[in-house]
This record gives C-alpha cells, sequence and structure tokens, in this order.
C-alpha cells in the first residue's frame, strides 16, 4: 500500500502522551510468575547465583527424603545472609535489587519465578552477622491473595539454622522449597532412581555453569538427607567441568585469540579452541548433543551462560563438533548482547556477527581460517579407527562421582537400566560381598568397612578403589535374564580370595596402629 501524503505532517518520533496511571500488577500475575520456562537444573543454578552473588564460599543443595518419597529441596550457604528488611526486600514479586558490576543477578525475579516455577511453596530462612534468624514463605495461593508473604515462626527460624550449624554459623541462608511438582509426580519405589537421574543432571549443569567458580575453590555439594532417621544417604561434590580443558588440543598452535571489533562495544576477545576428535572426556560428551554444544561460550562475570550456538553466524555441522570459542561479555549494559531471564541464552545484534566475521589474530589471520581448521580437526579424527568398548549399566548411588564419571568417560552405557548401586550391609561370615540382582545393587559386608577407612567409619561414597574394582568384577551380572552356576561359583571364589585379602589389609593397618 502506498504511504499517506499526510504522513509526514503525523509522523512523531516520540509518541505523546497527557498523563499517567499507575497500575499495580494484578493478582492472576502468580501464573504468570511460576510458568517462566525454568528448568529444574536451571532453577537450581539460579538460587546459587544468589549464594554467590552474597559471596558464599560453600553452599549445599539438599534433598530431603522419606522411606517413601522425595519431600523437599533445599538450597544452603554461608553467605552474608539477610535481616527482616533485606527478607522483605527479596520475596517482593517485581522488586529490582541494586546489583553490582560484578553480579550475577540482573532482573529480581530469579527467586520467586525458579522457584515457584518448580515448588507451589518457597521459604527462605537467613541470618546476618548481626541480626537473629528471620524467615518468610511465599506461596502461589499467596501472591493471587494480594501478594501476601507469611512470617515464619522465630523459633522455627532459629531451630532451622541451628540445624546446619556446620555451614551456617554467623550468617548464611536456607532456601526451602516444598510441595515440588516434580517429586509429587514420582510414583512408590522410584524415588531412588529419579533422584540418581535428577542428581546427575544437577551435577553435570552445576559443574559446567559454575566451573569458574569451582576451579577458584567455591565449594559445591549435593547430598541427601533422611527427614525420619537424619542419616545422610547420599554425599557427592559436584566437579568443574570446563568446556576447555582438554589435555590436548585438537590441532597445534590452538587456542588463538582474535579480537572482533563490535560496533556499540569495541573490542572484543574470542577464544578459539579445537578439541580433540573423538575425546571421551566428560567435558565434551557429558554437557550435551556434540551439536548443540559447539560454536560459543558467552561468560557474564565469570558464569557461563551460554553453552555452544552460533548465534546467527552460521548453522551448526558435524565438521564443526570439535569448535568452541570462549567469549567473556562486557560488564556494562549495551545494545548489542541481551540475556534471557533464565541466564542460558545470550541474544546479539547483527553487530557481533559482523565482528566475529571481520575478527582477526595477531598474526593477522582471519576467523574463518580457524573455522577451516576445525573441520580439517574433525575430517582428520573421522578417519581414523576405533576399537569398539562393550557398553555397562551406569554406576550409581555409593559410588564416588568421579568414578561415575570415569566410567561414562571410557565406556558406552546401556540405555534404560537402573544405575547399580552399592551399600554396606551385614553378610554372613566369611562373605566379602554380594549381589541383589533384583534391586541392582552390589552388597558390602560392612564388618569390613573401617580397614578400607583408615580406621573410620566413611561416607556415604568411601573405599572408591574397592568398590570401583568390584564394579569392574561384577558389572555384566546385573540385567541377566538367568543366573547360571558357573557365575554363581565365580560369586563364591572371588570372596574366598578377597576375604584372604581384606583379613591381610586388616592385620597390616592394626601393626601400623601399634
Amino acid at each position: 500500500m502506498p504511504a499517506s501524503s499526510s504522513l509526514p505532517d503525523s509522523w512523531y518520533y516520540d509518541v505523546p502522551t497527557t498523563g499517567s496511571n499507575r497500575l499495580p500488577p494484578d493478582a492472576g500475575y502468580a501464573k504468570a510468575l511460576t510458568n517462566q520456562g525454568y528448568g529444574f537444573e536451571v532453577a537450581v543454578a539460579d538460587l546459587v547465583d544468589n549464594s554467590l552473588d552474597a559471596d558464599a564460599e560453600a553452599v549445599v543443595v539438599h534433598f530431603l527424603r522419606n522411606a517413601q518419597r522425595i519431600v523437599s529441596l533445599l538450597v544452603l550457604d554461608n553467605g552474608r545472609g539477610m535481616d527482616a528488611v533485606g527478607l522483605d526486600s527479596a520475596m517482593t514479586v517485581g522488586r529490582r535489587r541494586d546489583y553490582g558490576d560484578r553480579s550475577l543477578g540482573m532482573y529480581g525475579t530469579g527467586l520467586k519465578a525458579a522457584s515457584l516455577s518448580h515448588a507451589s511453596s518457597l521459604t527462605v530462612i537467613s541470618r546476618t552477622k548481626g541480626s537473629r534468624p528471620e524467615g518468610r514463605k511465599l506461596t502461589a495461593e499467596g501472591i493471587q491473595d494480594g501478594f501476601r508473604c507469611d512470617t515464619v515462626d522465630l523459633g522455627f527460624a532459629q531451630q532451622q539454622i541451628d540445624a546446619y550449624d556446620g555451614l551456617i554459623q554467623w550468617h548464611g541462608t536456607i532456601v526451602r522449597w516444598d510441595q515440588v511438582r516434580a517429586f509429587d509426580t514420582v510414583s512408590t519405589g522410584q524415588s531412588e532412581q529419579f533422584l540418581s537421574e535428577a542428581i546427575s543432571r544437577l551435577e553435570t549443569h552445576l559443574g559446567l555453569y559454575l566451573h569458574r567458580f569451582l576451579s577458584r575453590g567455591l565449594k559445591l555439594d549435593i547430598a541427601v538427607w533422611d527427614v525420619e532417621t537424619g542419616d545422610e544417604t547420599d554425599h557427592i561434590s559436584v566437579d568443574a567441568l570446563d568446556p576447555f580443558a582438554y589435555k590436548v588440543p585438537g590441532k597445534a598452535g590452538y587456542p588463538r585469540r582474535f579480537t572482533a571489533e563490535v560496533e556499540g562495544v569495541g573490542d572484543m576477545e574470542l577464544a578459539a579452541h579445537i578439541w580433540p576428535a573423538k575425546s571421551k572426556q566428560a567435558s565434551f560428551r557429558q554437557i550435551g548433543p556434540l551439536s548443540e554444544r559447539q560454536g560459543f561460550y558467552f561468560y557474564r562475570n565469570d558464569r557461563l551462560v551460554q553453552a555452544g550456538g552460533w548465534n546467527n553466524l552460521r548453522s551448526p555441522e558435524g565438521h564443526l563438533a570439535l569448535a568452541r570459542i570462549a567469549v567473556d561479555l562486557p560488564s556494562a549494559a549495551n545494545q548489542v548482547f541481551s540475556l534471557d531471564v533464565k541466564k542460558e541464552r545470550v541474544q546479539v545484534t547483527p553487530a557481533f556477527t559482523r565482528g566475529v566475521e571481520q575478527a582477526v589474530d595477531r598474526s593477522g589471520a582471519v576467523f574463518r581460517s580457524y573455522l577451516a581448521d576445525a573441520e580439517a580437526a574433525y575430517r582428520d579424527g573421522a578417519s581414523r579407527s576405533v576399537v569398539e568398548r562393550p557398553s555397562v549399566i551406569a554406576p550409581g548411588r555409593g559410588f564416588d562421582p568421579k568414578v561415575k564419571r570415569a566410567v561414562t568417560e571410557e565406556l558406552p552405557l546401556k540405555m534404560g537400566e537402573e544405575p547399580i548401586r552399592v551399600d554396606w550391609t551385614v553378610l554372613p561370615e566369611g562373605r566379602f560381598f554380594d549381589l541383589d540382582r533384583e534391586n541392582n545393587t552390589i552388597l558390602l559386608n560392612k564388618a569390613y568397612r573401617e580397614d578400607f577407612n583408615e580406621g573410620k567409619r566413611g561416607g556415604s561414597n568411601d573405599a572408591p578403589v574397592t568398590k570401583a574394582l568390584l564394579y569392574l568384577l561384577v558389572q555384566d551380572c546385573f540385567g541377566l535374564g538367568r543366573w547360571e552356576r558357573k557365575r554363581a561359583d565365580r560369586i563364591d571364589y572371588w570372596n574366598s580370595i578377597l576375604i584372604g585379602a581384606v583379613d591381610a589389609q586388616r592385620e597390616r593397618r592394626l601393626r601400623a596402629a601399634d
């Protein structure tokens, strides 16, 4: 349709206004707040971001369970904490606090949106060095009821802080999720498998997106507690999962650093890496499909906010699976980069892609030469033959995370099988281990537990060498339809030999103690 001849007279660059009205959010906003599209791991990572912004040195993610089901999730930290005024501010829907240049938070919605996307009830209990423990509770129903936030009983708040005095001494915070929708849908008898899979995904996500903090000493743990017995049934330390931590680059001379002149931002450094072909390292294969993990890795204040993707520079393709580029986003606000509220995807304007296309390194080589090198490294690796290794059932609860990661790096896993657990329990004299094939569990005689833990009781992931060796011996005994006499005999004579070895180990330990 042709433009009207009156357009020049009616066009305004700014729309004129005649007044203003303040329109507070409707209580129905609760539904929008609880449907922000947060994945479970992304939501928990957002809570950990808050802990880091509070200068926490240690963070624990606690799954709480009973014999039948998973009941709650807690995120605990030893950060600065909040007093009553700070808690009210943190729990106010729509209130954005002042963020420093190095803060991980941005929009002021993460705590509420991330939590209520998964739980019907959010409780925050906190204390500072100069204030007593206080707590606030926010529910979806409370938001609908005029944005009501409940005050937690002071005695209960103190009790909760005292329960975690090993972590929270003078200051710290507890974030608690109740009525978690994913937990409530787990059928009876499936809690163990759900927890194993959920913890594995969470460990990978936190290890990847917070790998720079973990490498600098952040202590981040995931634990499972039984609320009825008080026992800790699982505990792992999250290790850094650096997406650039190859031992040898896929091509000599890498990584190379390119400088891109980005309009509106200035010069930006692109650290271009090429992974070795067919690497089995967890930081290459376990962080997601290779087609999705090639491309740009954007960091904001050292927190990974995008793990792969080409951001309209090009389309993903198999020949670029080894190409990964680290980019630190500018801390100052700009019109080129925008980050979604979940902090897992960066939007860029054409100014960035134009800058990348014209980027050069110190020798004058252009960015296209890097892409060509990455493709050549992939093709060269694809031509090499690989020995096929047998698939195994994954190790699960009771194995140290480093053991589990090593297995998944070295061996293909059987899909659809419940992971193999290992438990210390009472066994007959003369029996070092046994198999509960129905429940995919290796049973170890707890009479010998101290012999593998320097005379101490040990934790849930103790004796990693012993457990790993037993796993390698017996993992092919699970998932079988028929139990052969030959296999049963093998278990018997292995036990006899191992009992002799354990007795020798005990004698050496006792002599050393005398």
